[in-house]
C-alpha cells in the first residue's frame, strides 16, 4: 500500500482509515519538514531572548504567570505529560489511538507548533512500526484540547507507560527499543505542542463518521429488504417526490431504494393492495434524508478539523510571533458530533419500527406472528424486537447533547469547555447500537421473505443481499439462540459484505 504523505492540508477521511485500519504507512512532505524547522527556530529564539511566551517560558493554565528558567525547561515539559496523564476507563481501540497519532502529526506538519522535527518524526516511526499507545477513553473536557488522553499518547515517546506492540501489551520502553526507535526528551513548548488540541475527539468522531456513512447505506438496504418482505408501495420513492422538496438526502435515499428494488416482483403500487404504507416504509426517503444531510454536514466539519491547527500558543514564523488564543476549544466539533449521534439514532429508530411491522401480526400484512413457523412452542423473532427496542431506547439517552454542558477548570481560568470528546464517544456508542438494530431488521426481512416464499421475486440487489445473509444464517424453522444469528449478520455489515453485495448488483449507493 502506498504511503500517506502528511502536509497538514489535505488529509482525507479515506486516508485516515487507510492508516488506522488498513496498515498504510505515513511520512512527512518535504515542505512540512521545512515548516516545522522554521517554527522551531522561532521557539528557540524566544527561549534565548527570555521572552514571556505562554507554555514556552511560563507554566500552564492558572500557572501561566509563573516564569520558568531555561535550565528547567525539559523538566517542565516531562512533568506536563506525567501530571496530565489522568485518563481513566477502558483503552480506546487501536484504530482510534492510531488516528489520534495521525491527526496530531498532521497538525504539527502545518508548522505552527514550534516542535522539533525529530519529535514529530518519532510519532510517524511509531505508527509505521505498529507501536500504539494505550489511551484511556475518559478524562477530556474537550477544551485546552484533549489534554489527558493526548498525554497518554505521548508517554511511549518518552519511554513511559504501556503500549500495544505485535498484538501484545508491552512496556513502552521495551517496545520502542525492540522497534529500534529512540525515546526522546521533550524540550521547550514540545509537551504543550503534543497535547493541546482536538485530535482525540476528532479521531473518535471521524472514524465514527466513516462507519456512519456506511450505516447510512445499510439503512437504505435494510429498508429495501423490508419493502420486499411486506409488499411495500414503491410510489413513495418516486423521483418526482424528491424533485419538489430539494433536500439532497431525499433525492439520494429515493434513488438508492428505487435502484435496490428495480425489477422486484414483491413491491406494489399504490391502490393495488393498499393505498398507503405506514410511515416507517412510506417516509423512509424523508427520515433517511435528514440523517444523510446531517452526516454530510459532519463530514464537512471533520474534513476541516483534520487539517487545522489546534495548538496554543500558535507560532507564526514569518512574523516571529506567538499568539495565545483558543483554537484548542472543541466547540466547532462538539456540536457536529452531537448531531452525528442524533442522526444515527434516528436511523435505528425507524429501523426498529420496520422490524416491528414484520413481527407484529396486526401490522405485517399476513405474516405469521413473530415470523414463527409454529408459534406458541416457538417464540421466533419476538425477543429480537425487544432487543432492538432496548438499543433504540439506549440511543435516546445517549443522544442527549454533551455540548450543552460545561464545567470550569484550572481555577476558573478555563471557564467554558466543550465536552466534545464525550459527544464523539457517545456517537460511537450510538453507531454500534444502530448497526445491531439494522442487522436485526435485515435478519427478520430474510425470514419474512422465506415465509412468503418470495425469494425468487426479489430484485437483483436485494437477492444479492439475501443470498449473502443465507450464507451465514439459515431459515429459522424452530427456536435457536438468536444472538448467534444477529452477530453473524452484524459481521456482514462490519466487514462491508452487505454493501458489497448490493453494490455489486447496482453500482455505488449514495450517502
Amino acid at each position: 500500500m502506498d504511503k500517506i504523505v502528511l502536509n497538514g492540508s489535505d488529509l482525507t477521511l479515506d486516508q485516515l482509515v487507510a492508516v488506522t485500519r488498513c496498515g498504510a504507512t505515513v511520512e512527512l512532505s518535504d515542505d512540512a519538514k521545512e515548516r516545522i524547522k522554521a517554527s522551531r527556530r522561532i521557539v528557540d529564539k524566544f527561549v534565548e531572548e527570555e521572552r514571556v511566551v505562554y507554555g514556552v517560558t511560563t507554566g500552564f493554565g492558572k500557572f501561566a504567570e509563573v516564569m520558568i528558567p531555561e535550565d528547567e525547561t525539559k523538566e517542565l515539559q516531562k512533568n506536563l505529560i506525567m501530571s496530565h496523564s489522568c485518563g481513566v476507563g477502558n483503552p480506546l481501540p487501536e484504530d482510534i489511538a492510531r488516528g489520534i497519532m495521525v491527526l496530531r502529526a498532521n497538525n504539527l506538519a502545518k508548522g505552527f507548533s514550534g516542535i522539533r522535527l525529530e519529535t514529530t518524526e518519532t510519532i510517524l516511526k511509531m505508527l509505521n512500526a505498529g507501536i500504539t499507545p494505550i489511551i484511556p477513553e475518559k478524562g477530556s473536557l474537550g477544551a485546552s484540547g484533549d489534554l489527558a488522553p493526548l498525554s497518554h499518547m505521548v508517554q511511549p515517546m518518552l519511554g513511559l507507560g504501556e503500549c500495544y506492540y505485535k498484538g501484545e501489551v508491552r512496556k513502552s520502553v521495551d517496545a520502542m527499543k525492540e522497534a529500534g526507535i529512540e525515546t526522546i526528551d521533550l524540550t521547550s513548548k514540545e509537551g504543550l505542542a503534543l497535547i493541546n488540541g482536538t485530535q482525540v475527539m476528532t479521531s473518535v468522531g471521524a472514524l465514527t463518521l466513516y462507519d456512519g456513512m456506511n450505516i447510512s447505506k445499510v439503512s437504505d438496504i435494510a429498508a429495501a429488504m423490508t419493502m420486499e418482505a411486506l409488499g411495500g408501495i414503491i410510489d413513495a420513492y418516486d423521483q418526482r417526490i424528491a424533485d419538489v422538496r430539494k433536500h439532497n438526502g431525499l433525492a439520494a435515499t429515493s434513488k438508492n431504494v428505487r435502484t435496490l428494488l428495480e425489477g422486484s416482483k414483491n413491491t406494489t403500487r399504490q391502490g393495488e393492495v393498499r393505498v398507503q404504507d405506514a410511515y416507517s416504509l412510506r417516509c423512509v426517503p424523508q427520515v433517511h434524508a435528514g440523517c444523510k444531510d446531517a452526516i454530510n454536514y459532519v463530514k464537512q466539519k471533520v474534513d476541516i478539523e483534520m487539517n487545522s491547527v489546534t495548538d496554543n500558543p500558535i507560532i507564526f514564523p514569518d512574523d516571529e510571533m506567538s499568539i495565545s488564543a483558543g483554537n484548542f476549544h472543541g466547540e466547532p466539533m462538539a456540536l457536529p458530533f452531537d448531531f452525528l449521534g442524533i442522526a444515527l439514532s434516528e436511523l435505528a429508530n425507524i429501523s426498529e419500527r420496520r422490524l416491528e411491522k414484520m413481527v407484529n401480526p396486526a401490522l405485517s400484512h399476513g405474516l405469521p406472528a413473530f415470523l414463527c413457523v409454529k408459534g406458541g412452542v416457538n417464540s421466533g423473532f419476538m425477543i429480537v424486537q425487544y432487543s432492538a427496542a432496548s438499543l433504540v431506547s439506549e440511543n435516546k439517552v445517549l443522544a442527549h447533547p454533551a455540548s450543552v454542558d460545561s464545567i470550569p477548570s484550572s481555577a476558573n481560568q478555563e471557564d467554558h469547555v466543550s465536552m466534545g470528546t464525550i459527544a464523539a464517544r457517545k456517537a460511537r456508542d450510538i453507531a454500534f447500537n444502530t448497526r445491531k438494530v439494522l442487522a436485526m431488521e435485515i435478519l427478520a426481512a430474510c425470514q419474512a421473505i422465506d415465509l412468503n416464499k418470495s425469494s425468487d421475486k426479489l430484485a437483483k440487489a436485494t437477492k444479492a443481499v439475501y443470498d449473502e445473509v443465507r450464507k451465514v444464517v439459515t431459515f429459522n424453522e424452530k427456536d435457536r439462540i438468536m444472538s448467534v444469528d444477529i452477530e453473524a449478520v452484524d459481521k456482514l455489515i462490519v466487514d462491508g459484505n452487505i454493501i458489497k453485495a448490493a453494490e455489486s448488483a447496482v453500482g455505488t449507493l449514495e450517502v
